[in-house]
């Protein structure tokens, strides 16, 4: 008799690096190590009772928490993203959701930067949802379909947006994203240019290689990035001063927008966006 093939779980762990170049009109770079979860959403309570060291909606030395994404509402995330998706006539790409995101270390995270791979059954990514957070308390999201053949034989997908949510005080609202995303699969990029009427001022990155989810390889991340997620937010305020004694500009916050998601039409571009700046 025949065994049939194990099926290798979507979910990983990706360790890599996250960079920062920002170009004018003070140059600043950074660069740190981090490591970030590729979640599918219909494996996490499976994951959570394989693993110790990983919990859903409880406390542990990893854990991923509903409530730290989209709206924050108590129901589960994939029910919420399923409706995100359906109001914008996306509910063909429902049949696999995976999110790359920071987790839960020791009860605390921020993610500057979320992103749902949305896919039709065929496996064909039929949508990205570009999560974006700020250390002020607000959410907001880019929801931008995938045309067929859209990905290049690489395996990369190029998006434009216009920016519509306050990040940081140093960067003006009136700009477009241009992401440039390797889908995941034994390593993944995400990769951000910011531009404005001027050009090119800012480009971001992570670049992570894969690893499986276990109780070892979490351990290890563990003491190779302590206190990781707390970090990530130290990091932003201690980059954030450097940019201030450097004279930069800062600019006023103003009120999120109305909506929690911005869906943005095909062509990327703030003349064919659906949402406000």
């Amino acid at each position: 008799m025949t065994r049939p093939v194990a099926t290798k779980p979507a979910s990983a762990l990706f360790e890599g690096v996250v960079t920062h170049h920002r170009l004018r009109p003070k140059k600043h770079k950074l660069r740190y190590r981090v490591f970030s979860f590729l979640l599918d959403l219909d494996e996490i309570d499976g994951l959570a009772a394989k693993l110790k060291l990983f919990s859903r909606n409880r406390f542990n030395l990893f854990s991923f928490h509903d409530r730290d994404h989209a709206d924050g509402g108590a129901t589960d995330l994939r029910t919420r993203l399923e409706v995100i998706l359906s109001d914008h006539g996306l509910g063909d790409c429902a049949d696999k959701i995976r999110l790359l995101c920071y987790p839960r270390l020791l009860g605390f995270v921020f993610n500057p930067l979320s992103v749902y791979f949305c896919h039709r059954a065929d496996g064909s990514v039929g949508a990205v949802l570009y999560e974006v957070s700020n250390t002020f308390g607000d959410r907001h999201s880019y929801l931008i379909p995938v045309s067929e053949g859209a990905l290049d034989d690489k395996n990369v997908l190029r998006q434009s947006c216009a920016k519509g949510f306050y990040v940081s005080p140093f960067i003006d609202m009136v700009a477009d994203y241009h992401f440039r995303i390797r889908m995941p699969d034994e390593n993944v990029a995400v990769a951000i240019r910011e531009t404005d009427a001027k050009g090119l001022f800012l480009n971001a990155a992570f670049v992570g290689d894969r690893t499986e989810l276990s109780d070892r390889k979490l351990l290890g991340a563990f003491f190779r990035y302590p206190l990781m997620t707390l970090k990530v937010v130290a990091g932003i305020h201690w980059e954030a001063l450097h940019l201030w004694r450097k004279g930069m500009t800062f600019h006023k916050r103003p009120a999120p927008p109305e909506q929690p998601v911005t869906y943005v039409l095909e062509a990327g571009t703030a003349a064919a966006q659906s949402g406000k700046r």
